[in-house]
């Protein structure tokens, strides 16, 4: 009965995940302690939560990915050069995640779920910045009604960022979008599209790395990933389908609600215990 509930778990996560290129660990990680701590699942301690969840989005990513690479939304170049940045960055984060206790995790962990719903929220009210003339490197897309938008980075602070991303993802186990879609979009004119679909590359790459140190650590429970996984992998694809079918602002408000009613249970949680 449990494993079935994983199935269920990860595809949500999935289809979440995808669909607005967050990577699926806000769900995952929230519910394998919950789960936990109501006895339905075994006990599991954050950093178990943390490397399942990242194992998990290797796969999350990976199948999101491809099918966005199917309609060509993917912005590869781009994609690696924020790597270069947020595979470190998720290298470290893990290391600092072996240091947290359960109550600060559950504080920190909360706190960071209400800023990323903030963030969200910033996301579809502030104006991109207008900087394509100063931007180091360009690129261009061609959207599904012939409009053709100009967007780009400098190469270090898109570094500097996806180094943040890539801490967050390592030390929470959420793949790190929640944070690289924002900037993407804000910061340097991503298209959503693209932005959601180069964000989804990027997890899968920084998950790979993160999860790798995990699993040194001996941070899997390796059951549970197993369960958690084919559900993640059709529901990215089923998040990748609505991501071009749907207008994302009614889906990011639902999700921005569930991250802060997440954030609320787990700062109560940290203070409590």
């Amino acid at each position: 009965m449990e494993y079935a509930l994983l199935i269920v778990i990860g595809f949500l996560a999935g289809t979440i995940g995808s669909l607005v290129g967050l990577g699926g660990g806000v769900i995952i990680v929230p519910s394998l302690l919950f789960l936990s701590a109501a006895h339905i699942l075994p006990s599991i301690s954050p950093q178990v939560a943390v490397g399942t969840s990242l194992v998990v989005i290797i796969f999350n990513g990976l199948s999101s990915t491809l099918t966005y690479m199917k309609h060509k939304m993917v912005d590869y170049k781009s994609g690696l050069a924020f790597f270069i940045g947020s595979g470190p960055g998720g290298i470290f984060g893990a290391w600092i995640n072996q240091k947290l206790h359960l109550h600060h995790f559950s504080l920190y962990f909360g706190l960071f779920l209400i800023f990323t719903s903030f963030l969200l929220m910033i996301r579809s009210r502030l104006s991109p910045l207008q900087r394509q003339k100063e931007f180091k490197v360009k690129r261009t897309y061609i959207t599904n009604e012939g409009e053709e938008i100009v967007y780009g980075y400098h190469p270090w602070m898109a570094i500097s960022i996806a180094f943040a991303v890539g801490f967050f993802g390592g030390l929470f186990g959420i793949g790190g979008g929640s944070l690289m879609v924002p900037a993407m979009i804000l910061l340097f004119l991503f298209p959503p599209h693209v932005a959601v679909a180069t964000s989804m590359l990027i997890v899968f790459l920084s998950a790979l790395v993160s999860s790798l140190t995990h699993i040194a650590m001996g941070n899997v429970a390796w059951l549970f990933a197993f369960a958690l996984i084919p559900g993640a992998w059709f529901g990215a694809k089923c998040g990748a389908w609505i991501n071009r079918k749907l207008k994302g602002n009614t889906v990011v408000t639902v999700l921005r609600i569930v991250l802060i009613l997440l954030g609320v249970r787990l700062i109560y949680q940290g203070i409590v215990s």
